[in-house]
């Protein structure tokens, strides 16, 4: 009996505990609940725009002018469409600017002038989808933070000068570039050459042709397709880069890939003053600049 009554007394006891530690985490959580409101309180914010509800942004923090603008959710460079806009810089744009938030508000601060905000350094604008236009005015920095006001209104914040560095791209920085397959003496089955009306071809299954296949996957190997001189080209521009029909160079090269044959087509122009050629591929609009040894290797001069 005595037994019976010990087991009832610790489970008694252990119910309890369970009270107790279930009420003790509901506690805990309605402090953290209460201390993160206290701080989200505390936190000023500059600006305060869902990302998602972002539509145009402009700046220049030293870089040269970006205007950007989102249409059905694509973002797009508003001077030219056709720029190959690698969307996740508008969209981290969007997520620094719509919150921004400040290091310290100053209170009863001087006139702007004093924070150099009567003639900003930086302005950056975006606009949301009811077409509100925020500006946000840079002054002077201040132990590496920056001043900081809003165009509609007085109030003076400073705040953290990363805000800028997370602007701070050129338009090339956001381009989204061709890739180039990767060709070797192993892969090549074989290139065609088309220039001034005449065709050459090299073909790895001629024995004669050995050295000039190793030269040409050299060329082909050594592709770097990372400087561009114009990332959207007219057609109507075409011939300033001797890349018209008349004039260019065609290059048609045929390569295995996953042991399936793949085919790359290349156009070559003119030269640039530093003597690199202008170069397109397939039906991408972005006109390269590579350089004249690789240039002539593929064309195997």
């Amino acid at each position: 009996m005595k037994r019976k009554r010990g087991v009832i007394i610790l489970a008694g006891v252990l119910v309890l505990l369970l009270v107790i530690y279930f009420a003790l985490q509901s506690w805990n959580s309605e402090q953290e609940a209460k201390q993160e409101e206290e701080e989200e309180a505390a936190v000023v914010h500059v600006t305060q725009t869902d990302a998602e509800d972002i539509t145009a942004i402009s700046f220049d923090v030293g870089n040269g002018s970006i205007e950007l603008v989102k249409e059905d959710g694509t973002w797009y460079y508003s001077p030219d469409r056709d720029f190959p806009l690698n969307q996740t810089y508008p969209e981290d744009f969007a997520e620094a600017l719509g919150d921004i938030t400040a290091e310290r508000e100053l209170v009863d601060g001087d006139e702007l002038a004093a924070y150099g905000l009567d003639e900003p350094v930086y302005t950056v604008e975006y606009t949301d989808t009811d077409g509100n236009v925020t500006s946000i005015y840079f002054g002077d920095t201040a132990n590496g933070d920056y001043y900081v006001t809003t165009g509609d209104t007085d109030s003076v914040y400073t705040v953290a000068s990363s805000l800028i560095d997370d602007l701070n791209y050129q338009l090339s920085d956001m381009a989204v570039l061709d890739s180039f397959p990767s060709i070797g003496s192993g892969n090549l089955v074989k290139e065609v050459i088309t220039q001034n009306g005449e065709t050459t071809t090299y073909d790895s299954e001629d024995e004669e042709q050995e050295e000039d296949i190793a030269a040409i996957a050299g060329g082909l190997g050594a592709v770097d397709l990372t400087d561009a001189a114009d990332y959207s080209v007219a057609d109507e521009d075409l011939a300033g880069f001797g890349l018209d029909e008349a004039s260019r160079t065609t290059v048609e090269v045929t390569y295995t890939e996953d042991d399936e044959e793949q085919l790359l087509t290349m156009y070559m122009g003119g030269s640039d003053e530093d003597g690199n050629r202008y170069v397109m591929i397939n039906d991408s609009r972005i006109v390269y600049l590579i350089s004249e040894e690789v240039c002539s290797n593929i064309l195997n001069n």
